[in-house]
């Protein structure tokens, strides 16, 4: 059984899988409410399956890019059962997930490419892009988004962008017939089932005493009000 966490966005998430299959998830998206529920819902799945911690084989976590204080509140949290637990961590890539999770979605074309996107300032997204088996076409980085983002890639197919940075893409890239956009999709730790399974099969596991989140940029604290 593989506990999986994703914390890198406005979701908290929890689940809990066997053999590639979804058993149970407890999630809610709202702002800045992780570390308050995020061991409440571990808790209460284990409970749910009439299991106990021990039972856990492995922990699956949505390590980056993503929120500063989500990441670190998620990783922090797979890296201390870890330890308590001694079983292995495995480091999901959040937009890899969140292409895997939206590749299953009815009415998702099998060859659309996938454009995943997390909101980061202003009109920056952290982005990547996947065929709809996984395969990675254009790897993780900070994108400031213009009229030109993936022009080589909307001339001849259909590019679906989904997550929390969609939607502000929309008025600059909306014009385009090939671009096609999700602004409804939600991160969700059941995305990291199928990686996390393929991971735990392969023992491909993190150093759990150094391992740290991919933040892909550094933290800039905000200025209070």
């Amino acid at each position: 059984m593989i506990l999986q966490i994703e914390t890198a966005t406005t979701s908290c998430s929890v689940a809990l899988s066997a053999n590639g299959e979804v058993l149970a998830y407890k999630e809610i998206n709202e702002r800045n409410i992780h570390a308050e529920v995020i061991t409440l819902y571990i808790d209460e799945l284990i409970k749910q399956q009439n299991a106990s911690y021990s039972d856990i084989d492995a922990i699956a976590v949505s390590c980056g890019p993503g929120s500063y204080t989500g990441l670190r509140i998620g990783v922090s949290t797979a890296k201390g059962l870890c330890f308590a637990l001694d079983k292995p961590l495995i480091a999901i890539n959040t937009l890899e997930a969140m292409a895997s999770g939206i590749a299953k979605k009815d009415g998702v074309e099998a060859d659309a490419l996938l454009c995943p996107m997390i909101d980061a300032r202003r009109m920056e997204v952290y982005t990547a892009v996947y065929k709809a088996d996984g395969t990675l076409l254009k790897p993780t980085a900070a994108e400031i988004i213009t009229a030109e983002s993936f022009a080589d890639l909307l001339k001849g197919k259909h590019v679906l962008l989904f997550g929390d940075g969609a939607a502000k893409c929309m008025d600059i890239l909306g014009k385009n017939p090939n671009a096609i956009f999700d602004t409804d999709f939600a991160n969700s730790a059941r995305d990291l089932t199928q990686l996390a399974q393929q991971k735990f099969a392969n023992k491909q596991f993190e150093d759990v005493a150094y391992f740290e989140p991919y933040y892909l940029k550094d933290f800039i604290a905000g200025t209070k009000k």
